[in-house]
């Protein structure tokens, strides 16, 4: 059989595919190529040539479909015998065109493809009768398009993962993706999982031993790829419940994508009693104009989204991830604002903003005339204009995005802008991100790279301009900066432009950290030398009391009205969630005198 290589071309080094490692197992003894689309063109060609492969298969998606027609380019001058195969949604439509535009390429595998290369593979990739899945090339040329399947039975598919890939070190630290389920219960017009009809599942049983293979491996994520993975009750419950019962030292963090209305109280109960960080979970809510939800075929129950989250939020051990989708049907920038100011206010550890993409083969295309949108003609196929938004009005909040990204998205400035938000917008959270975005476009910092300490100063400077706050030593603004940097980065971020505690302080905290006092906050506390301390443990007094007493580092943001008491807060780095600890009295009968 000839030699094959299946080659991925992931978005970033630390994820994986899963897809071509389902592929290896159905075509025994083929091999994985896995590179990045940051890695340059010709170093991708010098490594596939290096391998010698006699076919090669190219796993062909959004974020590297570009990247992947470059190379087709090259592969046809550099090694004319190969044969290529492309599969992926990328390419299981418009079968006949791509086909057409790059004669390199000899065969297409359209939809699930396991079953369809396995027989490909079969007859040595030179088929002489139509396969179910496989649209290529006959002698004379002609183009056979064949149609997109499905894997009906993924029991038959098998693990996709080996032992020498777990076992490695550098692959255990990456994103491992698994799935429990293949296809949606939901048709949002959007999705290209509206393609296919039904759910299907593996045996639990079956998913209980592969969670165990990853469990035993150490592996630092398993990021389940399940559509909606709490659309069956029998079937997900079963599957929190064993990660529950995982020992409390398994440091593998599953993600799932849920449709959190459909959660129920005996499900939230479970996740309650998951240990910090076990759990993590990814929440489309993409509007809440219900009018756009019509549009595109989704139903949300908001009060029930807007209750688990917020019972969600209160167990303070999940990661919660929300999602928004900019351009949907009818959703103009009053309405954008509105959807926004909705799910900002479910205060979600991140709240992602996407812009709408026309997949092919999605039901979305069907909508472009009747909303009368322009979208990009090549990947990522982004909305450019509709009757609701400008194009004017998509770029700026592309801008709005990148703010929103650096600041919220990554954990900074969380509490100075609440603070904002609360006293001065009256709660109107796109105001004061709109007033950044601005202010931010107004400097052209948008044209060139910044630092992370830098983005700090940034933020002093514009509460200063936008609010008349002064952001100096000693100020409130500059006291929530401080306490906004200490959260953020594993404190690691130290911005010149914040007034930060100096050598009278420090003598302070140095005979508490030489006793046993931090045992009363920090569990099992052992002197850890005076090197090492500084990147464990933290402590920095504030002239305001920023943390309100009992929250431990964990609401959403300060009061509006702060009161001018000076506190001392222990930031702990070796816990997660971040542990922070009002330790004023400790210091104050240290010292004899208010710190």
């Amino acid at each position: 059989m000839k030699k094959a290589v299946w080659l991925a071309l992931n978005a970033k080094y630390s994820h994986t595919s899963l897809a071509v490692r389902y592929l290896r197992q159905a075509v025994p003894g083929s091999e994985i190529l896995e590179l990045t689309i940051n890695d340059h063109l010709s170093d991708i060609l010098g490594e596939v040539y290096d391998r010698q492969p006699e076919v090669l298969g190219i796993a062909c998606y959004i974020w590297n479909i570009e990247l992947v027609k470059d190379l087709l380019r090259l592969l046809a001058e550099a090694m004319p015998e190969l044969t290529i195969i492309c599969g992926g949604p990328e390419v299981s439509y418009e079968v006949e065109e791509f086909l057409r535009e790059f004669p390199m390429v000899d065969f297409v595998v359209r939809g699930e493809g396991e079953q369809a290369l396995a027989a490909l593979a079969a007859c040595d990739y030179e088929p002489d009768h139509e396969i179910g899945g496989v649209a290529w090339r006959d002698a004379g040329g002609r183009i056979h398009a064949g149609q997109a399947v499905t894997v009906p039975d993924i029991t038959r598919l098998p693990f996709p993962y080996t032992p020498a890939e777990l076992a490695d070190e550098d692959f255990r630290e990456r994103i491992l993706y698994y799935e429990t389920s293949r296809g949606c219960p939901f048709a949002c017009a959007y999705c290209l999982s509206c393609a296919t009809a039904g759910v299907r599942y593996l045996p639990l049983a079956r998913v209980q031993r592969e969670l165990e293979a990853f469990v035993a491996a150490d592996v630092r994520q398993v990021k389940f790829v399940d559509r909606t993975f709490n659309a069956n009750k029998k079937h997900f419950l079963p599957i929190l419940r064993y990660i529950d019962a995982l020992p409390r030292s398994c440091r593998t963090n599953f993600h799932f994508e849920i449709a959190v209305d459909y959660m129920d109280d005996e499900a939230l109960e479970l996740l309650a009693r998951m240990p910090a960080g076990r759990v993590q979970l990814e929440i489309g809510i993409q509007s809440t104009n219900k009018d756009t939800l019509a549009a595109v075929a989704r139903v949300n129950h908001w009060s029930d989204i807007a209750g688990h989250i917020g019972r969600l939020r209160s167990f303070h051990n999940i990661h919660i991830h929300t999602d928004l989708i900019i351009g949907l049907p009818g959703e103009g920038m009053a309405s954008f604002r509105q959807s926004f100011n909705d799910v900002y206010d479910l205060h979600s550890n991140m709240l992602q903003l996407g812009f709408l993409k026309f997949l092919k083969g999605a039901r979305m295309m069907e909508l472009v005339e009747r909303y009368g949108y322009a979208y990009m003609p090549v990947a990522p196929y982004e909305v450019i204009h509709s009757d609701a938004l400008s194009y004017g009005e998509i770029h700026w909040l592309h801008l709005f995005e990148d703010v929103f990204e650096r600041y919220h998205n990554a954990g900074r400035c969380r509490y100075t802008a609440q603070y904002l938000i609360e006293r001065f917008e009256q709660g109107d959270a796109f105001a004061f991100w709109q007033k950044l975005t601005d202010w931010w476009r107004g400097r052209c910092y948008h044209r060139r790279g910044h630092s992370t300490a830098a983005l700090y100063g940034y933020m002093q400077s514009f509460v200063s301009e936008q609010y008349g706050l002064p952001g100096g030593a000693g100020t409130l603004i500059a006291a929530l900066l401080r306490y906004d940097a200490l959260r953020a980065d594993g404190g690691s971020v130290r911005s010149g432009a914040l007034d930060w505690n100096g050598k009278e302080y420090q003598s302070l905290t140095a005979p508490f950290w030489r006793s046993d006092r931090p045992r009363r906050y920090i569990p099992g506390y052992r002197f850890p030398g005076w090197r090492r301390l500084q990147h464990m443990y933290q402590i920095e007094v504030f002239p305001y009391r920023v943390q309100p007493a009992g929250e431990n580092g964990q609401s959403d943001g300060p009061a509006p009205d702060i009161e001018p008491v000076r506190q001392a807060l222990l930031f702990d780095y070796t816990s997660a969630p971040l542990r922070i600890c009002d330790v004023t009295a400790e210091l104050e009968g240290r010292a004899g005198k208010n710190i």
